[in-house]
């Protein structure tokens, strides 16, 4: 029988690749730290199940390459919500 650490591991894995979304964007839905969905998505994952785990992988590597960008658009948008108030 799974433990609730392994089938939160796998809810995680499941809910990133299937929403694309970001460890800090995976925390927030399930209420945990980023700390916890990094570990549960590249450590205990590994040991559960290995194709979710790639898959998983797939996706934070994808968002490792664009953290760049989004962090240039976030900074964009702040200083025209700036420039906007100053208005």
């Amino acid at each position: 029988m799974k433990g609730i650490v392994e089938e939160r591991a796998v809810e995680l894995g499941v809910y990133i690749v299937e929403q694309k979304a970001t460890v800090r964007a995976a925390a927030k839905k399930f209420g945990v730290s980023k700390s916890t969905v990094h570990k549960d998505v590249t450590q205990r994952l590994k040991q559960i199940d290995r194709q979710l785990y790639r898959q998983v992988q797939h996706v934070l590597a994808v968002n490792k390459a664009q953290r760049h960008i989004r962090g240039g658009q976030a900074t964009k948008e702040k200083y025209e919500r700036l420039h906007l108030l100053k208005k």
